[in-house]
């Protein structure tokens, strides 16, 4: 089905249902890379909900083709880490991880906020914070001499065995 609505009009839309709405976007941003810039800055201005299903459908395309993310991407996912409502933050981790080594030398911006969320009362939060620094770790680059140890901390204070077990993972693929 080709998108023949404008972003608005697809996410006030009733007759598709929440995930519908996701993998239309996420369909047309695969199909059409170029405007990322476009749906960044549509997503940017929009409330809580109607961020957190923009920032699903990044995810979802991101998880096809990590390519189509851009530095202004990177950017603008960095900074909703830092937001109030968990479901962006865990979905913003989420694209961190799908996008990481694209963008090694860009990555402090996200590494601070992902710290931050590991920490997080909300499970899924922490969960998705462990999925991105693991990730990120995987990279290897020059700075996990200092996120090593940070990790190893984070992973002996976290309660959740699931959570537990993704930095456990990334760290023995680390030091190998």
């Amino acid at each position: 089905m080709p998108f023949i609505m404008n972003f608005s009009e697809l996410l006030d839309n009733k007759t598709f249902k929440p995930k519908e709405k996701t993998e239309l976007l996420s369909k047309w941003l695969l199909e059409n890379p170029q405007e990322i810039e476009t749906y960044i800055h549509f997503a940017g201005t929009q409330k809580d909900v109607v961020k957190a299903t923009c920032i699903e459908a990044i995810e979802f395309a991101t998880k096809t083709n990590p390519g189509i993310a851009t530095l202004n991407c990177l950017d603008f996912i960095s900074d909703t880490l830092a937001a109030k409502s968990p479901r962006i933050k865990w979905e913003s981790a989420r694209v961190i991880g799908n996008i990481a080594q694209l963008f090694p030398g860009n990555l402090d911006k996200a590494i601070g906020n992902l710290l931050l969320n590991a920490e997080h009362p909300g499970t899924v939060v922490r969960w998705s914070a462990a999925f991105a620094l693991g990730q990120i770790l995987k990279i290897r680059l020059a700075l996990n001499n200092e996120l090593i140890p940070t990790i190893e901390r984070i992973c002996v204070q976290e309660e959740k065995n699931s959570i537990r077990k993704i930095y456990l993972d990334a760290l023995k693929k680390v030091k190998k």
